[in-house]
């Protein structure tokens, strides 16, 4: 959004907060460990909040170089929960994951990322960028302007990648993680790797967006292209219209065709990256281990490009989970599944 004449259409929108004294039932999932590489399945329980909730405003506050919006459930002074959704997605992600989370005494923060919904840039000088760090020193800001010491980070998609990020370059913010898909720390040399064809076709979209023809036909058929990567990730979730369109309003901030395309742009090293965040990104290009307490999630339907649990389970160096979610779950967890992903932010919690 452009200077003083920030549009507010997101204003209006309200998100669901549980109250307080919601009742909760429990149901048993497969879930899976894994330690050192082991795979072991084993029943846990999933707290489901069945109380009726209150609607809350959305909430906007400078945080870095964002105007941030985001919606905020839960006690003031209980254990901070910070929700991170992905590309093609918004806030309404977690839906049914913060009143769950609120009902059990965690104060859960919910914000549209750079170039979604209500959050925009405080000048208009500021590199439109993408990168994946980019993202991650928007959540320490983020935490720095509501005064969170600690949190735990639970994210999917570019969300999981940026609770990855934090974990990994400030431990000491981090309580936990919840990273659907694992450990998705990237860096543009590592992007020059070719896959084999199976695994490059998944990422037609990447290629796609490489291109001028690529970047003229999201902006125009940005939300036919949601939609559509919306069901390739997801196949087995019947998701309706109205859920759909709810969330894809997000998308007609003016910043985020920018952000999309940079993204992926820079991770084929296609675009220059912001020369303030290079010091972020060589530590990165590492590929560090994530110390932090981590329970990660897969969906045993996942459309979407994702690595075998194997392949990352050695990045988690302290206390590391593993649970596969059954039942047709798709790339979208914690709407497709919000027991499962609010239930590992509970235990990820005890550490």
């Amino acid at each position: 959004m452009i200077g003083k004449k920030r549009l507010n259409i997101f204003g209006r929108r309200r998100f669901l907060e549980v109250a307080a004294g919601a009742l909760a039932t429990t149901q048993l999932a497969t879930g899976q460990v894994v330690n050192a590489g082991l795979v072991v399945d084993r029943p846990f329980k999933l707290a489901q909040s069945e109380a009726p909730g209150s609607f809350s405003a959305l909430k906007q506050v400078h945080a870095g170089v964002l105007d941030v919006g985001y919606v905020e459930a839960g006690p003031i002074d209980g254990p901070t929960a910070i929700l991170l959704h992905g590309w093609p997605y918004d806030i309404h992600s977690f839906d049914e994951v913060t009143p769950r989370l609120a009902s059990a005494g965690y104060r859960v923060i919910v914000p549209y990322a750079r170039g979604y919904g209500s959050t925009s840039f405080l000048s208009n000088g500021t590199p439109r960028t993408g990168q994946p760090s980019a993202l991650a020193v928007d959540t320490i800001a983020l935490m720095d302007a509501l005064n969170i010491k600690q949190a735990i980070i639970a994210g999917f998609d570019w969300g999981a990648r940026t609770a990855d990020i934090v974990a990994a370059l400030w431990p000491d913010r981090v309580k936990g993680i919840v990273s659907v898909s694992g450990y998705l720390i990237g860096s543009q040399e590592a992007g020059k790797t070719p896959l084999p064809p199976k695994a490059e076709l998944q990422w037609w979209y990447q290629y796609y967006f490489a291109t001028e023809r690529g970047r003229e036909g999201y902006s125009k058929y940005r939300r036919e292209f949601a939609e559509l990567i919306w069901k390739l990730a997801s196949p087995k979730w019947a998701f309706d219209d109205a859920t759909f369109a709810r969330s894809a309003a997000a998308l007609d901030n003016p910043d985020h065709v920018d952000i999309v395309i940079h993204n992926y742009r820079w991770r084929l090293g296609l675009a220059q990256g912001d020369p303030s965040l290079d010091e972020l990104e060589a530590k990165l290009a590492t590929a560090p281990q994530v110390s932090v307490p981590t329970i990660t999630l897969e969906g045993d339907d996942n459309g979407a490009p994702h690595p075998d649990p194997s392949a990352y389970a050695k990045k988690f160096s302290g206390k590391y989970l593993h649970r596969l979610v059954k039942g047709g779950i798709g790339h979208n967890l914690p709407q497709e599944a919000p027991e499962a992903f609010a239930q590992a932010v509970i235990d990820v919690s005890k550490g």
